[in-house]
């Protein structure tokens, strides 16, 4: 198992000497409201045809309400749309935070895990520089494992799960080309912490 770089959440949510690009779409959770899901997604803007169609600043860009929605046909649905993530990571492992794990980032949308809706409400939200038909990078497997144990070490994680989990049927992210197990391994995680098989709930 490679060794992993060390990251650390600062008491004021902000992951310590990784990028920040704050995003204005982002609230106060419920007061009182425990953090204790992960969610996994993908994105890629405009949707990757090929690996040459990575590393634009278009994500950055979308999630900061700046994003130039005449420079590509995709990018007309996006008008008016707000959303954001507390992270993204690159293809090269880099990690941009958008917003502090304390606030609410709007990632999940309409969503349920396991009978609690409103997923944003409780979970902090990754997002993986990719497509659900392209295998994602070793680096990006390495950024996730460490930025997921960080995020275990500050708050009282109980589980990791995808947006597919979260919102069958709606949202098909990080797809079938992630590789759950690599990224329980390279972190040593428990299995608990990943109930997306059928019928497996949260210990």
């Amino acid at each position: 198992m490679p060794e992993l770089p060390a990251m650390h959440v600062a008491a004021d949510g902000w992951v310590d000497g990784m990028r920040r690009h704050p995003s204005p779409n982002v609230d106060a959770r419920p007061e009182g409201m425990p953090i204790d899901l992960i969610v996994l997604h993908n994105i890629s803007l405009p949707p990757a045809q090929s690996g040459t169609d990575f590393g634009t600043d278009d994500v950055l860009d979308f999630f900061s309400n700046s994003l130039d929605c005449d420079a590509h046909p995709y990018f007309d649905q996006l008008r008016g749309v707000r959303v954001s993530a507390h992270f993204f990571i690159r293809r090269s492992g880099e990690c941009v935070q958008f917003a502090p794990c304390e606030a609410r980032a709007w990632h999940a949308g309409a969503s349920d895990f396991f009978g609690r809706t409103r997923c944003n409400d409780f979970s902090i939200g990754i997002e993986i520089e990719g497509t659900d038909d392209q295998p994602f990078t070793p680096e990006q497997y390495v950024a996730t494992a460490s930025l997921v144990r960080a995020i275990c070490a500050s708050y009282p994680i109980g589980a990791i799960a995808g947006h597919s989990d979260i919102a069958p049927g709606r949202k098909t992210d990080p797809g079938p080309c992630f590789d759950w197990a690599h990224l329980r391994g390279l972190g040593g995680l428990g299995a608990a912490l990943f109930p997306y098989q059928p019928g497996a709930a949260p210990a």
